[in-house]
């Protein structure tokens, strides 16, 4: 008689990180290249008893299991996970076993208070400093990091214990991100299922999980609109959305919900055509705020597509931009089009706002028409605003035009040491014919 043995979860996981390095031979999942998907030599159970001797604190079961039954460490989300002697050199030993004051719910009052003395430092011991980071801190432990300041803790002790926070340095009103799984080897089991499934995991772990049906149904049966918004937000980790759930999401748009610009820009991600009747509602709206949605989800998503209905919709509305962001992703969606010229963005090279005159420049780089919108660019810099003429010659050069010689020369002196730009300047009166110590005369 054959018995056959129930396959397990750390049966699973060790099979799908078998099929995950399959699947990304090339190592192109972010931070694949430095684990590999291989892991390190299991955690023996004496090595696992004398860590909890040593530190006072018994870590959570899911966890333990990875270590012995998989590997102390290794192939993991982000850039791995940590051994266990690596992970616990980043707390100090008493707070290793402190409860941990972090919450899912925690407001942005409450984080502010939690961090206050984190963030205004300078009247306090470096003793005192301390205590208050192990009350952030205390509690969890670092089990890898994602990269600059953002890092991976696993809850020890208090009503949390077992989930996984996502930290991203002490920020007023940004507490940090509890992940959705209530304990490692479920986070982890879907990390690699996503590999397997070719989602975009750049940021794993923060969109909700489940596949399309799941993430409708729960968009659908939520008890409030931050469950709708996150079941759509979710929806963000897909390559491709099916036909089906663009319906859905076309269904969503059309009702003019509080999620309809999430859901326009899904169903950009997956095909701009499909969405060509959202995007120019947005443009042709009075709202500033729709204008740059449609604009950033065109800038994202409109990179192989003819853009040419939208970018004449654009043109006949940069009289509706007020603001440098705005005018920074018009710049950006018209860029290769030539629609830029010196003369359509005359108003904002010439604003009293030297921030939109900086977007400005930066947005007509590309434009061939410069020596003839000298006069533009006269009006430009006779506000005599460094900023702008700083940007005006690095995104520009010296626009070689004898009207302008003027103000070039009063900047000289500012310049004439940094040898980038004073090859700029050179250059500028070699096209005019004009001696190289032109801008030393008096």
């Amino acid at each position: 008689m054959l018995f056959w043995k129930k396959e397990t979860q750390l049966d699973r996981i060790t099979t799908k990180l078998e099929k995950a390095m399959r699947k990304d031979t090339d190592f192109l999942v972010f931070g694949a290249s430095s684990h590999k998907y291989k892991v390190y030599e299991k955690l023996t159970a004496k090595e696992l008893a004398d860590w909890q001797a040593k530190n006072q604190v018994t870590p959570p079961e899911p966890y333990t299991q990875f270590l012995t039954k998989v590997g102390n460490g290794g192939a993991g989300p982000y850039y791995g996970i940590y051994s266990i002697e690596k992970a616990t050199s980043y707390t100090e030993r008493n707070a290793l076993a402190a409860k941990c004051v972090l919450h899912p719910r925690m407001t942005k009052e409450e984080w502010n208070r939690l961090i206050e003395p984190l963030i205004n430092d300078e009247d306090i011991s470096d003793s005192e400093y301390d205590a208050a980071y192990n009350m952030v801190m205390g509690g969890m432990l670092c089990i890898g990091t994602q990269g600059c300041e953002y890092d991976m803790y696993l809850v020890l002790e208090g009503e949390h214990r077992g989930k996984i926070v996502y930290t991203s340095g002490f920020y007023p009103d940004h507490p940090f991100f509890f992940v959705y799984e209530d304990n490692f080897l479920d986070w982890y089991e879907r990390w690699l299922d996503e590999i397997i499934l070719d989602y975009d995991i750049a940021w794993f772990g923060s969109k909700m999980p489940g596949d399309e049906k799941a993430l409708i149904q729960v968009y659908q049966n939520a008890p409030n609109e931050e469950v709708k918004s996150k079941a759509l937000d979710g929806m963000f980790k897909f390559k491709k959305i099916s036909q089906p759930t663009i319906d859905f999401l076309k269904n969503v748009a059309d009702q003019g919900q509080k999620d309809r610009t999430t859901a326009i820009r899904l169903i950009c991600k997956t095909s701009v055509d499909s969405g060509r009747r959202y995007l120019l509602e947005l443009l042709y709206s009075d709202r500033n705020e729709d204008l740059l949605h449609a604009l950033q989800i065109l800038n994202w998503y409109g990179k192989s597509v003819d853009l040419s209905e939208f970018i004449k919709v654009i043109v006949q509305s940069l009289d509706r931009v007020h603001d440098p962001e705005t005018l920074r992703h018009v710049g950006y969606v018209l860029e290769s089009s030539g629609a830029i010229t010196l003369q359509n963005f005359a108003p904002f090279l010439c604003h009293a706002d030297s921030n939109i005159q900086t977007a400005a420049v930066y947005a007509t780089r590309s434009c061939n028409d410069k020596s003839e919108g000298w006069e533009i660019i006269e009006q430009m810099l006779m506000g005599g605003d460094k900023e702008v003429m700083k940007n005006s010659i690095l995104f520009w050069g010296i626009i070689p035009h004898e009207k302008l010689l003027p103000y070039y020369k009063a900047a000289w002196p500012e310049y004439k040491s940094n040898n980038n730009f004073r090859e700029k300047f050179i250059e500028c009166l070699k096209e005019l014919n004009l001696p190289d110590d032109y801008f030393d005369k008096e």
